[in-house]
């Protein structure tokens, strides 16, 4: 009798949940109150451009869930993007 698997999850599921990671990260590097002002800049402007590329991705996720619920497409200017489940990542 074979053993059932978990089905692994996409990489773009794990490079989301990477860069969600660094940015809690990044956010507890910059409330620490003893780091020189450049690497807390420094640390906020990665931040920014993480919780950018997040919001994106999650916008994505949105639609496809839209997808799935509706059977349709969502009405929208441009369709999903839906490489975020590409596992050409």
């Amino acid at each position: 009798m074979a053993k059932k698997t978990q089905p692994a999850k996409s990489s773009g599921m794990k490079n989301f949940e990477e860069r969600l990671s660094r940015l809690e990260k990044l956010g507890e590097t910059i409330r620490k109150t003893d780091i020189p002002l450049e690497e807390a800049l420094a640390a906020f402007e990665e931040g920014i451009r993480l919780a950018r590329t997040l919001e994106s991705d999650l916008e994505k996720i949105e639609n496809r869930i839209e997808i799935l619920m509706n059977g349709t497409e969502v009405t929208a200017e441009e369709p999903p993007e839906l490489e975020l489940f590409d596992d050409g990542e």
